[in-house]
């Protein structure tokens, strides 16, 4: 069974920094590319970044956060990570990972972790 637990979220003031973690478990980790979304109220879930399965690719959405997140992965312990910096009131969301879009076709990735809150509020 595809597991993903989310973990590192917290309340940061504007312009401070966080690091998520994610451990993920029931599949082959090393060989699939991996991504975070995040998910504010109201609002629908949206994909924020993506690393390739050697970790050697990143691509990251353009307009919000390209320039301050940073995704990593250590395939040893089945872990994806994201490095947050200068955050904004409006990266407030509860953080997911997963497989990237095209991949959750596939029945095994079509559930999430509980995800992780990050509230950015002074």
């Amino acid at each position: 069974q595809v597991q993903f637990v989310e973990s590192g979220g917290g309340l940061v003031q504007p312009g401070g920094s966080l690091r998520l973690s994610c451990e993920a478990s029931g599949y082959t980790f090393s060989t699939y590319s991996m991504s975070w979304y995040r998910q504010a109220p109201g609002k629908e879930r949206e994909w924020v970044a993506r690393i390739s399965a050697s970790g050697g690719t990143t691509n990251y959405e353009e307009s919000s956060v390209k320039g301050r997140f940073t995704i990593s992965r250590d395939n040893a312990k089945n872990m994806v990570y994201l490095q947050m910096i200068s955050l904004q009131p409006e990266d407030t969301a509860v953080y997911y990972c997963n497989v990237p879009p095209a991949y959750r076709t596939d029945i095994r990735f079509g559930s999430w972790g509980q995800g992780t809150q990050v509230t950015v509020s002074s």
